[in-house]
């Protein structure tokens, strides 16, 4: 059981020798496990397996420790841990102790160098998954019929979705910055070999995750899907929306995110807030996402604790588990962005106001009880922190049903992986950048749902440094940070719109010594490639180690 947190980072993520470094945490080693990678042999010759495999690629998003095997690794739960790795790079999550799971990525700790194992976690599991896409994909070439179709469309669509994700983590740039900038391997099926694979150019990604996404959409056109949890051809929609953001080609941009949304619609506010399904249930505007099921291992080994719902859901309280309820590592918002969410929003309800701090006994219990059928629950968790508020406390994701006690049920939600509101986003943001008063109108359309006296123009100044975006896309950008806090897209935004972070300012809550402003994209927020991959392809141009500043900066004025 990890019951605190327990990896002292100078001593258990040591430097691996050379010849340990291949052995334990070679990319291409199976470490996704019997059943969630396989051999193309394998592939082959198993009776009546290409329905099996398929399955696998969007079961193998969440549930179980791929990473670290029996040890149990809290923050070893598949896809959603991403999002929190990414999101605390930035300044929009605050770390309530320089103690927590995700303290390698808050502090851009030298683990994140190509020498140590932590680099190795996410490159494990992007290139497994790829390598399982590939070898769905080789299957249906080996012997194409209509039965596998929508399998195959189901492979290359989530192909693209992984690579576009790795484009953006290990990408030394951007694409609208540097068109020819690196990116990563490409590792097709029809390209096996990994000795000599030289990393990708934007250009060159984006029309390989482009093709694969025309695949996908030809193949799965008048494909109708169970569940959300399987890609259909409104998330192929979705991700080229991505893309086309991501290249600024606005028209196509807004053309595939009106296109995603097709069938789908916004959250509701009380859907938005709704204290036993918020973020926890599928509803009319997930357009994809993952889920956590009873017989998971990340959910009846090690009391539940390496799951999502241990970090991100402090209302489980009687069973003394988790690291956001119990064990003092709650996910907090930043500050500062909570401030400057108006009281008529119905989104900043979803994190607890830091005037709460200031009572005490009965008239604590009646404030919580605004947020939260048990507040008694939440004075135990605000207790449990090192800085013993409750100030900024997020309970936007919620647990399933309202369960408060059991968390092996608490823990068992969904999480979003693409919703209506950001494909609302996307289409709004582009629709700006070739009309700015007709994105102006759209924007406020969207803003007015969620708060209907929303004032266009509050959130210019909040330029983090500006970079080259300003203006209108600032109030995109400020709509994206508070819609879709915590689910994944933080430092991709600071990364695509060339923004600097903001920690240090009078009231902040982010940890001391980790006060940092940066005036450009941090560079702890490109990921290095681990040492044993450069080992064995000699075409790979390793990005520059993560280094950072000693000591918290001058306070930043607003």
């Amino acid at each position: 059981m990890k019951k605190i947190y327990s990896i002292v980072l100078a001593g258990t993520l040591v430097l691996m020798g050379l010849s340990s470094c291949i052995e334990q945490i070679d990319p291409q080693a199976n470490k996704l496990g019997d059943d969630k990678i396989v051999s193309a042999e394998q592939a082959s010759n198993a009776p009546g397996s290409f329905d099996n495999f398929v399955t696998g690629l969007t079961n193998s998003l969440a549930g179980s420790f791929i990473y670290s095997g029996d040890d149990h690794d809290p923050y070893d739960f598949g896809y959603s841990s991403f999002y929190l790795a990414r999101d605390v790079m930035g300044n929009d999550i605050a770390l309530d102790w320089d103690g927590d799971w995700y303290e390698v990525w808050y502090t851009c700790h030298y683990a994140l160098g190509p020498q140590y194992a932590m680099c190795q976690f996410p490159l494990t599991y992007f290139f497994g998954w790829i390598k399982n896409c590939n070898n769905v994909i080789g299957m249906y070439k080996e012997s194409p019929s209509p039965m596998k179709e929508s399998g195959a469309g189901i492979a290359y669509c989530m192909r693209a979705l992984f690579y576009l994700d790795a484009v953006q983590m290990w990408g030394e740039s951007t694409y609208a910055k540097n068109p020819d900038g690196l990116t990563v391997p490409k590792r097709s099926d029809d390209n096996a070999t990994v000795t000599n694979m030289p990393r990708m150019t934007y250009k060159e990604a984006f029309e390989f995750i482009l093709s694969d996404l025309n695949q996908a959409e030809a193949l799965l056109k008048n494909y109708t899907r169970q569940d959300v949890y399987t890609p259909n051809i409104n998330v192929v929609y979705g991700l080229k929306a991505r893309v086309y953001l991501l290249m600024e080609k606005w028209e196509d941009a807004e053309k595939y995110a009106k296109l995603a949304q097709s069938g789908y619609s916004m959250m509701t506010n009380e859907e938005y807030t709704d204290r036993a399904n918020a973020f926890n249930t599928p509803n009319e505007s997930w357009i994809m996402g993952l889920t956590f099921k009873s017989t998971d291992p990340n959910i009846t080994e090690n009391d539940g604790d390496g799951s999502w719902g241990t970090h991100m859901i402090a209302e489980v309280q009687p069973s003394g588990m988790g690291y956001a309820a119990n064990y003092g590592s709650p996910k907090r918002i930043d500050a500062h962005l909570f401030s400057t969410i108006p009281a008529t929003d119905i989104r900043k309800g979803c994190y607890i106001d830091p005037a709460v701090d200031e009572l005490e006994g009965d008239e604590l219990v009646a404030a919580l009880s605004k947020y939260s059928d048990v507040p008694e629950q939440l004075v135990a968790s605000g207790a449990s922190t090192t800085a013993g508020v409750l100030g900024c406390y997020q309970l936007k994701f919620r647990p399933k049903d309202g369960e408060h006690i059991n968390q092996y049920k608490a823990w068992t939600v969904a999480v979003p992986m693409m919703r209506f509101e950001e494909m609302k986003l996307i289409e709004i943001e582009a629709a700006g950048m070739q009309d700015e008063g007709r994105g102006k109108q759209l924007l406020e359309e969207f803003a007015k749902v969620r708060d209907p006296q929303f004032v266009y123009g509050e959130h210019e100044r909040e330029s983090y440094y500006n970079g080259t975006t300003g203006g209108f896309r600032n109030e995109v950008w400020w709509q994206r940070r508070v819609e879709l806090w915590g689910e994944g897209f933080a430092t991709y935004d600071i990364k695509r719109l060339q923004k600097g972070i903001i920690r240090s300012y009078a009231g902040t809550n982010h940890v001391k010594d980790y006060r940092w402003n940066v005036e450009t994209v941090p560079q702890w927020m490109t990921l290095c490639f681990v040492q044993s991959e450069s080992n064995y392809n000699k075409d790979l141009v390793q990005n520059p180690i993560p280094t950072h500043e000693v000591g918290d900066d001058p306070e930043y004025v607003w």
